[in-house]
């Protein structure tokens, strides 16, 4: 069975500080790891996890599948841009690498294609394809990429911009590529979920709004009678 596998109809949660706050208090791989663990008590098939450092505490806290990413740089293509680091995040224990496979160029000046090809030949890990199109998802596949994700949809030029999740992203993408579709980005709620699975996805992950205390206190004080 392949670690895909054990994906499949359930919630992949992203166990990440918020990556525009340095200050944020949960910038730490021994409590990341903890969030980590309840997650995965509470029923999530697999973590989502950034950096090194985290994923290797993550990794020795949890037997589920893990999904590591590098968000490096200030470039356009931030989530493990060069071939050097989606190979060191597979080293440092995720089964899984996700990789911006956008049609955006990458700051090594390598392709998608290569960044496969360097996981290939190194490591064992599977890839996991960021895009925001559903062109994109077809050329991330021709590459290479062992799955798809909508995570990077309304976050690039080429794909508009939403408060909610891209399902009709997930519907389209689901029809169109031989792989499996992981929906991600923007998924808050038990019904976007569920409209997700609906459209076709193979997992659903969720992030801040499970993992956040930062980014889950703002929005609710925005609506507090102090902040208006």
């Amino acid at each position: 069975m392949s670690v895909l596998d054990e994906l499949a109809g359930g919630l992949v949660v992203s166990c990440q500080p918020l990556p525009d706050d340095p200050d944020d208090p949960m910038r730490d791989p021994y409590v990341q790891a903890r969030v980590a663990a309840a997650v995965v008590r509470g029923g999530a098939v697999a973590v989502r996890a950034n950096g090194p450092a985290d994923i290797r505490a993550i990794r020795a806290a949890v037997e589920v599948p893990v999904i590591g990413l590098y968000k490096h740089g200030s470039a356009d293509v931030f989530i493990t841009p060069t071939a050097a680091h989606a190979v060191e995040v597979a080293l440092a224990g995720a089964e899984i690498v996700a990789v911006d496979a956008t049609h955006r160029p990458r700051p090594d000046d390598r392709s998608f294609a290569d960044t496969v090809r360097a996981l290939r030949d190194r490591t064992a890990a599977l890839v996991l394809a960021d895009v925001a199109t559903v062109a994109e998802g077809v050329a991330a596949v021709e590459a290479g990429a062992d799955a798809v994700a909508t995570t990077l949809a309304g976050y690039t030029s080429a794909s508009p911009c939403s408060d909610g999740p891209d399902l009709a992203l997930v519907d389209r993408l689901s029809a169109t590529v031989p792989v499996p579709v992981i929906a991600e980005g923007r998924y808050r709620n038990a019904e976007q979920i569920r409209r997700a699975f609906a459209a076709g996805a193979h997992a659903v992950v969720m992030g801040n709004a499970i993992t956040s205390p930062l980014w889950l206190t703002r929005r609710l004080v925005a609506a507090t009678a102090a902040a208006s």
